[in-house]
């Protein structure tokens, strides 16, 4: 499948192209909405937190480092979300190109991926020049921030297939998807320091194959911390178990599908 795909690399690149392009089609300032929009949100939140709640970290007295948690895992989720939320309805939506077009139908997950990565790497470089402009980077150890972001859309890659499929036979996924990114969200530590939770509901959290993901991050920006390939690998296996669960299925309802739309 990703030999289909590097084959159709041409088609995928345009595909995305057009996606961010077609975003904010008939704006007056066009593609600039693609800074304004993150400039904006990244301002929210700091104003929000920083200036009006004062919300602090525990052990932390910086007036911005809880702008910056929350910015390292925010950002990063709203990606996620994204690509899970657009990925549930690839196979429904583009139906008509699907039966009239000759193309490997695996190319459709990889344009709604390439497209939310292209986005969100327009988001991040803004955070990241922020934070250099703020002095408040973390240097080389931002590098490493790869790490954990290539973990987090090699589950959402994998679950995002699994979605798309079970959308085109029950249409209800694509009601319940919100519902579940909510509870999910909220059972991640993204917008709370896990430390400050009780005991026993810390150590359920911290099962959350997504938890070292986000505090990777957000331990990476405020304290150039590296990732430990220890703390990561409950999320590494949950990718690869994703991938691997979807690529079977794939194979198994692939020829399916478009007799079902």
């Amino acid at each position: 499948m990703l030999a289909s795909v590097w084959t159709y690399r041409g088609f995928v690149v345009e595909s995305i192209r057009r996606d961010l392009r077609t975003r904010y089609a008939g704006s007056v300032l066009g593609a600039a909405w693609q800074l304004l929009s993150p400039l904006a949100l990244i301002a929210i939140y700091t104003m929000v937190f920083s200036q009006v709640m004062r919300a602090r970290l525990p052990g932390l007295d910086d007036q911005y480092a809880y702008a910056i948690f929350v910015c390292a895992g925010l950002l990063p989720w709203n990606m996620f979300a994204e690509i899970l939320t657009r990925s549930q309805g690839m196979f429904v939506e583009h139906a008509n190109l699907l039966k009239k077009a000759s193309f490997p139908r695996i190319c459709l997950p990889a344009i709604v991926v390439g497209g939310a990565v292209a986005n969100f790497l327009i988001v991040y470089g803004v955070f990241l020049a922020l934070l250099m402009l703020a002095g408040r980077s973390a240097g080389f150890a931002t590098l490493y921030a790869i790490v954990p972001i290539f973990l987090l859309v090699l589950i959402a890659a994998g679950i995002g297939v699994l979605l798309g499929l079970a959308h085109v036979f029950f249409r209800d996924v694509g009601q319940a998807i919100g519902i579940v990114l909510q509870l999910v969200f909220w059972l991640t530590p993204i917008v709370y320091p896990i430390t400050v939770l009780p005991a026993a509901f810390g150590t359920w959290i911290a099962h959350n194959p997504l938890t070292p993901i986000f505090r990777s991050l957000q331990e990476i920006f405020l304290g150039g911390a590296l990732p430990s390939t220890p703390t990561l690998a409950p999320a590494l296996a949950a990718g690869l178990a994703a991938c691997a669960v979807a690529w079977w299925a794939f194979r198994a309802q692939a020829p399916l599908v478009v007799d079902e739309l």
